[in-house]
């Protein structure tokens, strides 16, 4: 059988397919690392805190898709529509490493207060021996690099004051978005009354959506001189994008194969308020909903199958199919909208990503 030629911007190495933006991105990630590891500015390091920062990265940086990092350079190159020079690929690259350490430091955190088993197909950072509870001054930090980052490259530009606010309002939001999660679904609590469409919809829009879609593109746009202000169209369509991203995330959660996810999915044990849970509620007669209240928020692997066994009977699987394609329809009309004709194709460039992803 005649093998598909490599995608557009690939080149082939033997059987493995090299994104040469990912080459230099990745390159870029390394030369980060080795400025916050050689910066004495502020902390002088001893030779046990520096090997423990850089094992602290490596472990949890890089080890992602890295799609919002490399959504930045991707963006940024479409709206410039010509050829980077190397100084402006590095700033852009080094942009999206720093929403990577935001997302490092938001994943760690997460990690503990959900009392999660596995991360992109290893244990979660405060599981690794000697780690434990240590792993939450590590999110501080990683947290801090990121205004590391921002200052050591980014200060002499007109737009430095406008990246801090950025990254500052997102961080708010989705912390913001990760406390209306945590104090709707309390540990040990269920609460049905509590799970409904507009609290599910405030909370992934805050929690994911923001840091997610809208900050990479609002990083680009910033690159290239614009006004976000101007940009509420294009902010709004990544809003309903991330939340399209965080329903898919919910439902692969539940029926996503965790070797092709890299991590198991605790949604139901954890009482997450999720796109699931809620539907399952909307259609539920009062004897599936009676099964939920008795099974769901148990790590008993009896209560989690009663739980998916009342989502397979109100067919949910075939629920999201229909959603997903509803809300890709609605986006390409939405982007369709835009007047920006070089944000217009960043916007689906976005949705393509996304687009029936199975991880």
């Amino acid at each position: 059988m005649a093998s598909l030629p490599p995608a557009e911007g690939f080149v082939e190495s033997g059987k493995t397919r090299i994104d040469p933006s990912r080459v230099k991105f990745l390159g870029v990630y390394e030369t980060l690392k080795s400025e916050i590891l050689a910066d004495s500015e502020a902390f002088q390091y001893t030779d046990d805190s520096r090997t423990w920062v850089e094992r602290m990265l490596d472990y949890n940086v890089p080890g992602g898709k890295l799609n919002r990092g490399l959504s930045v350079l991707d963006s940024f190159k479409l709206l410039k529509n010509e050829e980077l020079s190397e100084n402006e690929t590095f700033l852009a690259c080094a942009l999206g490493w720093c929403i990577e350490w935001l997302q490092a430091y938001f994943l760690v955190l997460d990690d503990i207060m959900d009392n999660s088993i596995i991360r992109r197909g290893q244990p979660c950072w405060f599981r690794v021996p000697k780690v434990g509870i240590i792993a939450v001054n590590d999110g501080v930090l990683l947290r801090n690099h990121i205004f590391r980052i921002l200052k050591a490259h980014f200060c002499t530009k007109p737009y430095y004051i406008d990246l801090v606010e950025l990254f500052n309002e997102v961080e708010f939001q989705t912390a913001s978005g990760q406390m209306l999660d945590l104090i709707t679904t309390p540990a040990g609590e269920v609460n049905l009354s509590k799970y409904v469409m507009p609290t599910y919809l405030q909370i992934v829009q805050y929690k994911t959506a923001y840091y997610s879609f809208y900050l990479p593109v609002a990083c680009a746009l910033l690159m290239a001189g614009e006004n976000l202000k101007k940009f509420d169209s294009a902010k709004h369509i990544l809003v309903q994008m991330g939340t399209y991203f965080q329903v898919q995330d919910d439902y692969l959660d539940c029926f996503g194969d965790p070797e092709v996810i890299g991590k198991i999915g605790t949604d139901i044990e954890d009482t997450k308020c999720s796109w699931l849970i809620v539907q399952a509620l909307m259609r539920s007669t009062a004897e599936h909903r009676q099964c939920l209240l008795k099974n769901y928020g148990r790590a008993d692997p009896y209560c989690i199958a009663e739980v998916k066994k009342v989502y397979n009977e109100l067919d949910l699987q075939s629920a999201f199919k229909e959603y997903e394609q509803e809300s890709y329809k609605n986006l390409t009309v939405a982007i369709e909208e835009e007047v920006n004709q070089a944000l217009q194709v960043v916007l689906k460039a976005f949705l393509l990503k996304i687009y029936k992803r199975q991880k």
